[in-house]
């Protein structure tokens, strides 16, 4: 029997958004889970065996999750050229031409994730990157994973010349006389890296999810949602966890492709079974993804009313609704839960649609179904999140004015749907379930400045900055609730998990402060002095 007991700090047992934060000064866990509060707990520390730790006025609170991430490309983007920490055009190309001299040898450069801003319209030319990569293949992924940067060796590599048309669901940005420019729209139309660029090794991976899940449990995180999983990374995940490799629970989510989900549907129920026959609470497999559409800087998220600056387009589906409501209904009826990427408010809409349809069509049963970004979203339809019980997966850093938003997503949607974005409050409000991810490495892995601006919707860097959409602001403990107790409803956990409550599972952070109380500003400022996984220390800081 193990026992820890912490005091000499500030303990949060529950954010209870709404009302009075509940606090306590002692707590104990023992073999996994919140045994005792207060004096009770603090009597467990005379145990024969009892760990006891002085909070020396810090924090313990519930520990985290990441509603949203992906951490096998965020752990891999170390085996290729730093791209992200680039300030311009000419930093990439000179991360690329650094790694090249130091891997001659490599047959393929393969990075991530690099600014669309630094080209006019995110549109970049294959003869910058052939100027420094010569002949080698170069496949380069863009900050929103959903668009690519190639030179001409992997346009070769790939087939892809003028007269090759655009793929279902994809795009081929082209020069005037037709031939592909470089830049590749969506999965469908950089799809060619999986079957034509060699594969990172199995032992490259490994440490790839392995670094991913030690920066995780370093910052007081205990469960992410992989949001984007093939069959063949499930060989990766079953050796992180035969070989003690995992430092948080992970659940993974299988993609549904659009063009051949039917075909898939025997499969992920295999793997599902699979994980579930190896026990282990660190690892899961109950959720499918479905990207309904792309994304608003590159004109492929789907919107009800055309682009102000495209008047002709109205984005590009991946779905007709009819086929997002066959395999919704499909994958319901099978147990799974769903996890569906909506970035337009004709996508958001399509997946109520088809969550409600589904709910209508198939046995009533409890759904924590997912609905996960949410950017922009019809202020008709930010009800239906509570009427639904579908989850609002949001990923708070996005909720500022930044480059990105002024230069690409404003001029885009033009008024009044710029202010349609991110309504976290509203939906709050609304009574919804609402939960935080990152979408790391699309955007930063670290929670705490995305909490802070979901409370101040601006940058923490920017302290004076007016707050972008101000009535879509949420208080800390709102913010902090959706990081715990909207995170263990969606890792359907929401009886074991979320709160320090008496036989809650033992999943905490140890903070030097408090999230809810210090100033907004201060909260990426805040240090990890320890990460509890089921009783278990993860990280000692």
């Amino acid at each position: 029997m193990s026992i820890t007991v912490f005091t000499g700090g500030e303990i949060l047992v529950d954010p209870a958004a709404g009302s009075e934060p509940i606090r306590t000064t002692a707590i104990a866990f023992r073999d996994g889970v919140v045994a005792a509060h207060g004096p009770a707990a603090e009597e467990l520390a005379a145990e024969d065996g009892a760990e006891q730790i002085d909070l020396a006025g810090g924090t313990l609170a519930p520990a985290v999750g990441d509603g949203h991430a992906h951490p096998l490309l965020g752990g891999s983007e170390a085996l290729g050229p730093n791209i992200r920490a680039a300030q311009d055009l000419a930093g990439i190309l000179s991360a690329v031409a650094e790694w090249k001299a130091a891997h001659p040898e490599a047959e393929w450069i393969i990075g991530g994730s690099y600014d669309a801003t630094f080209a006019e319209g995110g549109s970049f030319d294959a003869r910058w990157l052939d100027e420094v990569t010569g002949d080698t293949p170069t496949i380069l992924r863009a900050w929103d994973y959903h668009t690519a940067w190639v030179n001409s060796a992997a346009l070769a590599a790939g087939g892809i010349t003028a007269e090759t048309p655009d793929p279902p669901l994809g795009r081929y940005v082209r020069r005037e006389d037709g031939s592909p420019l470089g830049t590749l729209q969506e999965t469908a139309a950089n799809n060619f890296l999986a079957e034509v660029a060699p594969a990172f090794s199995l032992e490259q991976r490994l440490s790839a999810i392995e670094s991913a899940t030690r920066a995780y449990a370093a910052q007081g995180t205990t469960w992410i949602q992989d949001a984007w999983v093939q069959l063949s990374d499930l060989e990766v995940y079953r050796a992180a966890v035969a070989e003690g490799r995992l430092h948080t629970r992970v659940n993974l989510a299988f993609v549904a492709d659009p063009l051949s989900w039917r075909d898939q549907v025997d499969g992920y129920v295999a793997a599902r079974e699979g994980i579930r026959e190896l026990g282990e609470d660190r690892l899961s497999a109950e959720t499918i993804k479905i990207f309904v559409d792309g994304v608003v800087e590159s004109h492929t998220a789907a919107l009800l009313e055309p682009y102000a600056d495209r008047p002709e387009e109205m984005g590009l589906p991946n779905w007709s609704s009819e086929e997002l409501a066959a395999a919704v209904e499909r994958y319901d009826a099978l147990g799974f839960q769903i996890h569906l990427h909506a970035i337009g408010d004709g996508a958001n809409r399509l997946a109520l649609d088809a969550l409600e349809s589904a709910a209508a069509n198939n046995p009533e049963r409890e759904r924590d179904h997912v609905i996960a970004h949410v950017a922009l979203l019809d202020p008709a339809d930010v009800q239906r999140f509570a009427e639904l019980g579908v989850i609002a997966n949001f990923e708070p850093y996005w909720a500022q004015c930044d480059a990105v938003m002024r230069d690409l997503t404003i001029p885009h949607l033009g008024q009044p749907r710029d202010e349609w974005q991110y309504l976290i409050g509203s939906i709050v409000r609304s009574g919804a379930t609402v939960s935080f991810g990152s979408d790391w490495p699309v955007t930063t892995v670290d929670w705490r400045p995305a909490l802070a601006t979901a409370i101040t919707r601006r940058s923490t860097d920017e302290p004076d900055a007016p707050s972008w959409i101000p009535d879509e602001r949420i208080d800390p403990a709102a913010a902090y609730e959706a990081y715990t107790k909207g995170i263990a409803r969606q890792a359907l956990a929401a009886d074991t998990r979320g709160t320090l409550a008496v036989g809650r599972t033992a999943d905490a952070v140890w903070l030097t402060g408090d999230p809810l109380t210090v100033d907004p500003d201060s909260i990426p400022e805040l240090r990890v002095r320890g990460t509890w996984l089921g009783g278990e220390r993860t990280h000692s800081g």
